[in-house]
């Protein structure tokens, strides 16, 4: 199993888990993108797309003009598939993909399906953050047999770094 899944209820820390396993396993050159909320006088009005190489860009926001949009969000498909053009044409020498999150939001975007679907396939490891409830994609992707699923709770999220620091320690090692 060359995948690992992060998953949990919204809000519960998947993106600093993502965060914190990108920082501890940097020497690896990992390429890919968390994803960091706007939040505009206390209130969250969207989300930014940040690489791990600090190139940023608002993924989705209230107050976007765009066709595409998710809940109260709108989504800029075309500046989002963009930027995953610049983050993995430049991973030649990467040994790990990082991606935060594989949510409604990404799967908007045809190209964002199809190359979760090629990093999966590929023979370097993916540490992913997933939706905890999501159709079509989300959830063909949690059906897989190459993957591993680790859930956060509030009570595991100390124990849960530990424990895929050692699994994705052992991927990067085989």
């Amino acid at each position: 199993m060359n995948n690992i899944l992060i998953t949990g209820i919204p809000g519960i820390g998947k993106t600093t888990l993502i965060r914190k396993i990108s920082e501890i396993f940097k020497e690896f050159n990992p390429a890919g993108f968390y994803i960091s909320e706007i939040i505009e006088d206390g209130v969250r009005t969207g989300f930014e797309l940040v690489s791990l190489y600090g190139d940023s860009r608002v993924l989705s926001h209230i107050n976007l003009k765009t066709k595409y949009i998710v809940g109260k969000y709108k989504v800029d498909i075309k500046g989002f598939e963009n930027m995953l053009d610049n983050i993995f044409s430049r991973e030649k020498k990467t040994g790990l993909y990082i991606i935060d999150e594989i949510g409604k939001i990404e799967c908007k975007s045809k190209k964002f399906s199809k190359l979760i679907i090629e990093l999966l396939n590929s023979d370097k490891p993916v540490v992913a953050s997933i939706s905890d409830k999501g159709t079509g994609l989300i959830h063909d992707i949690k059906k897989r047999n190459d993957i591993k699923l680790f859930e956060i709770t509030p009570n595991n999220i100390e124990l849960l770094l530990k424990e895929l620091t050692m699994e994705i320690r052992d991927l990067l090692l085989e």
